[in-house]
């Protein structure tokens, strides 16, 4: 681990040449140099695509195994990990345990800078432990500079309790290593406001957590096509969204739709499958629950029963 001293030299703390003279631009230009700038987040998640997939196909595997999935970081990190973790629910439906967040400082650290909290290593490693994290668990440690010792420590006990380790940092791996099963380098280069990693760097990670908690999801049946079929139907908006994924997939009027939902349980995926196969709830339930909650196998399935 490096000393605090010696950051200077990663290239999340190097100075941009092209804002040097940042507080001199006028509001516009200074719109237009953010614009030039983030567009290297689009180059920096395409560069790291082969590391993605390979954390998809990992942490989908872990799970259908019965894992999950956890981020852990601090600061703007770990903020952004646990906005992931808590818009899973909502939108796959998935209960809260399944993918959650851990930050430095724990809830407090949402609201209020503790960035203090990060240089302890042993709170990372405890994090871990509280948690009970075992073989079928995945760890996804992020930090921007790649040196964060919460993190550090963190990925070190998950390491040890058999779990996948990935690490997501925005540093190349000559400057700072990390010893994760899966390294994800996010280069967006010097931020516009020098060390300022909530910026570039934040972008590109919350791009990365996007296509990670996605792609797992997907993988995990959560998706029929592009529609958001596991959405939790927890209000008049989700219902709304709900009503009108069943209207479009199966043409039915909204009124038809509304008592097709009603008759599922709320369910998005077993009204379809009730829909297109004619089989009940129960039916419906039994068959999906054969097949993983994957609606694409439970229909190609259907003619068995």
């Amino acid at each position: 681990m490096e000393k605090l001293e010696e950051r200077g030299h990663l290239l999340t703390e190097q100075i941009n040449p092209n804002s040097r003279n940042l507080d001199g631009l006028t509001s516009l230009e200074l719109v237009d140099l953010f614009n030039q700038e983030d567009a290297q987040t689009l180059a920096a998640i395409a560069k790291a695509r082969t590391e993605l997939a390979e954390a998809i196909d990992l942490a989908a595997e872990s799970l259908r195994r019965g894992g999950r999935l956890f981020y852990v970081g601090a600061g703007t990190s770990g903020r952004l990990g646990v906005l992931d973790a808590a818009e899973c629910p909502p939108t796959f439906c998935t209960p809260p345990e399944m993918v959650q967040g851990i930050i430095a400082g724990g809830a407090t650290a949402l609201v209020r800078s503790s960035e203090d909290l990060e240089d302890r290593k042993e709170d990372g490693a405890a994090a871990i432990a509280e948690r009970r994290i075992n073989e079928l668990d995945v760890v996804v440690g992020i930090t921007a500079g790649g040196t964060t010792p919460f993190v550090h420590g963190a990925i070190e006990a998950a390491k040890q309790r058999g779990a996948t380790t990935i690490a997501i940092s925005c540093v190349p791996a000559e400057q700072v290593a990390i010893h994760a099963d899966v390294d994800i380098r996010l280069l967006t280069g010097p931020e516009i406001l020098a060390g300022s990693t909530r910026l570039k760097a934040g972008t590109a990670t919350k791009m990365a957590l996007n296509i990670l908690s996605t792609g797992v999801m997907v993988r995990q049946g959560k998706v029929y096509g592009n529609r958001m079929v596991d959405v939790a139907v927890t209000n008049r908006k989700l219902r709304d969204r709900a009503l009108r994924i069943l209207q479009d997939l199966t043409q039915l009027s909204r009124q038809e739709a509304d008592r097709l939902l009603e008759r599922s349980g709320k369910r998005v995926k077993l009204a379809l499958l009730m829909h297109w196969s004619g089989l009940d709830a129960e039916a419906g339930d039994r068959l999906l629950e054969r097949h993983q909650g994957n609606l694409r196998a439970a229909l190609q399935d259907r003619t068995q029963l």
